[in-house]
């Protein structure tokens, strides 16, 4: 005669149960859930590391935008003050339109811009999409970036080449020789 289910010695790596105990079924479906959540954690985290940065490259693109529209705005020289007393100041309607120009060239949107005496200040925001983190609701970044340039006076002519500190507008007594 043969011992009930319930008497059985159980084998090395099993576990023993009954037939129709509750506890048989009780941990059915645990690790789908943990895979689950460990799968939704690891593409939360791709979300973050690819569109974080994309999100900083467009801070990145939105600073130089902002510089560059800058320094073009800053060649608009209001060269009939330069000319007449060495003034150098800009022209505030040509700066501008400079500006814009080149901020309509990027497709980026102009936040603000302003032109004193001798220096442009703008401000870029560019809008970018997320890739991942669109699952989660988040469809893009927005990122500025600011950028001053000031009109200078020709700076690389403004002093001559001094060589091996050779005295520069001087000449010797003749002959070449010093003395």
């Amino acid at each position: 005669m043969t011992p009930p289910a319930a008497q059985q010695p159980h084998r090395a790596g099993q576990r023993p149960c009954q037939a129709g105990q509750a506890g048989q079924v009780a941990d059915a479906g645990q690790v789908t859930a943990f895979v689950t959540v460990l799968m939704l954690a690891l593409l939360v985290m791709l979300g973050l590391v690819t569109d974080g940065g994309r999100a900083l490259a467009a801070h990145v693109r939105a600073a130089n935008e902002a510089q560059e529209a800058a320094r073009a705005g800053a060649q608009a020289v209001d060269l009939a003050a330069y000319r007449r007393d060495g003034t150098v100041r800009l022209d505030p309607a040509r700066a501008e339109t400079r500006v814009r120009d080149y901020i309509t060239a990027t497709g980026d949107t102009l936040t603000t811009l302003a032109v004193d005496a001798d220096q442009v200040t703008v401000t870029v925001t560019r809008t970018e999409p997320t890739r991942l983190l669109t699952l989660a609701g988040l469809a893009s970044v927005r990122a500025s970036g600011t950028g001053t340039a000031r009109a200078e006076p020709n700076p690389t002519a403004a002093a001559p080449a001094n060589p091996a500190g050779a005295v520069v507008g001087t000449a010797g007594p003749a002959g070449g020789s010093p003395g």
